[in-house]
């Protein structure tokens, strides 16, 4: 009924890969949030929050299967672009920071890693506060670089 380029169509599509990406089947997720993303792009814009969702999802589904070069290369776009439409201290911004974070300690950037941490923390305790779980998370992420 709706055009493959729709955004409702494109909501179906990436909700199909988070199902795939639930289910172990990582490759056919990519291939859906790959579909997702570009047709985002095309329709909606680089800068838009539903094509910076598909950055942020292909990202994730590349670190799951190891491909840490391209998972870095879209946690990197997605926080640039991010940063200048919701602002550095956004929690979509900061949840993509620290998807970088992880993603550069098993790359073996430690010092960069380690940065990355630091600031969501930082993030995280200024928006969330100090007890709250993701808050949390963030300290536990920049243990774990910390100890590497």
């Amino acid at each position: 009924m709706l055009r493959p380029e729709h955004p409702d169509t494109l909501t179906s599509v990436s909700y199909l890969g988070l199902v795939l990406l639930r289910q172990g089947k990582y490759e056919e997720a990519e291939v859906m949030y790959q579909r997702a993303l570009e047709a985002r792009e095309k329709v909606l814009g680089l800068e838009h929050l539903d094509t910076l969702i598909s950055v942020s999802n292909l990202g994730l589904v590349l670190e799951m299967q190891g491909k840490y070069e391209e998972a870095e290369s879209m946690h990197r776009r997605a926080i640039e672009a991010e940063e200048k439409v919701l602002g550095p201290e956004h929690l979509d911004t900061l949840t993509n920071v620290s998807h970088l974070g992880s993603v550069l300690e098993r790359r073996g950037k430690y010092g960069e890693a380690e940065a990355m941490h630091r600031r969501d923390l930082k993030g995280s305790e200024k928006v969330l506060g100090l007890e709250h779980p993701d808050t949390l998370t963030s300290v536990s992420n920049l243990g774990l670089v910390l100890l590497s």
